[in-house]
Formats: structure tokens, sequence, C-alpha cells
């Protein structure tokens, strides 16, 4: 079900991001995103004069080339539209994050090598769900199976409601990783 009618209202902001994840020639991994942001009015900026509707405010891309491991092997960024002359001079930064893996902590250290005054904050915002279209886009096309099955790593294990070790999807695919009560259903007859 979509999100219900909403109000009566005007456009002020977009803002779009797309994630892909691409499997290269020589057997790494690309995970590409774009994000795009423009105003649905008149945007006045400090460098670049007034914006019209529909003209970027950014215009932002990353590339991270990654193993089967999700480690980091090369990265990109370009910043060919943003509001300021000298936010591109930051895109080489981001080769700091070669050798990171993607995983559990690995958001703070990204942080810590190309957050703040090395970097932009939203570059920043696009590692999140890198990571997660680089997941979606390994782990699934190395590991499942033609009926679907996976095996569930503890990464995946209790990362949502449906993956719960104590719900009835962990229960019935991956019963060695079920943690919930067994209930036994005793059959009693009508006297």
């Amino acid at each position: 079900m979509a999100l219900s009618k909403p109000n009566k209202r005007k456009p002020i902001h977009y803002r779009h991001i797309q994630c892909n994840g691409y499997l290269r020639e020589d057997g790494l991994w690309d995970i590409e995103a774009h994000l795009t942001d423009d105003k649905g009015y008149p945007f006045p900026t400090l460098q670049r004069g007034v914006l019209q509707p529909g003209e970027l405010v950014h215009e932002l891309w990353l590339r991270l080339t990654l193993d089967n491991q999700l480690v980091i092997q090369d990265v990109e960024a370009a910043m060919p539209i943003t509001p300021f002359s000298i936010c591109s001079q930051i895109e080489d930064n981001y080769k700091r994050l070669i050798g990171l893996q993607i995983g559990r902590g690995w958001m703070q250290k990204a942080k810590e090598l190309v957050g703040g005054v090395e970097g932009c904050s939203h570059l920043i915002e696009l590692l999140r769900p890198m990571a997660t279209t680089a997941i979606q886009t390994i782990y699934p096309y190395l590991n499942f199976s033609e009926d679907g099955r996976f095996p569930i790593s503890n990464n995946v294990l209790n990362s949502c409601h449906s993956f719960s070790d104590e719900n009835e999807i962990i229960q019935q695919f991956w019963p060695e990783k079920y943690l919930g009560k067994t209930v036994e259903i005793n059959e009693v007859a009508d006297e």
C-alpha cells in the first residue's frame, strides 16, 4: 500500500539519491551513488546567484570499488555541481577509505577519515545507502541458491523485524539460528 493522499502542498526541496551495483570484468564490484538537490522556488546562493526552480544545487557522485569481502579497493568522488567553488577540493580525500571493510562500525571509521572539514556531509550521507547497496549486490549474487535460500550471517540476523532470531521466518528457514519459544500444538479431541 502506498502513502495516503497528502494535503495540498507546494514543492520546496527535492533530493534524489540513486545507488547501483555492478560486477566488473575483473571480478571486483562497483557501487555507485548519485545525489542531486534542487529547489521548487528561486533559491539565492552566495556564489552562484539565484538558482531557478529545478536548477541543481548539488550534483555529487561517489564510486566504491569492492572485493567479494566488501573491502574497499578504490574510491572516486566527483562533485560537478556544488554551492561553493571550493567544495570539490576534498574529492581526493575519499581515497582514504581504501582498505576499509563495509560492516559493523565502518561508518564511524569512515567519518574519522573523511568527516567534518576533511569531506562533504552529503558524500558521507551516501556511504550508508551505498553499504546497503553493496550488500544487496554482492551477497545475493554470490550466495543465493535457486530456491532463494542463502546462508544467514550474524550481520543479517536481528538486523530487522523479519530476521529476528525469535521470528517464524528464522524458525522456518534457519532453525539452527532460532531462539524463540518452541510451541507444540497438541490436538485436543472434542468431548
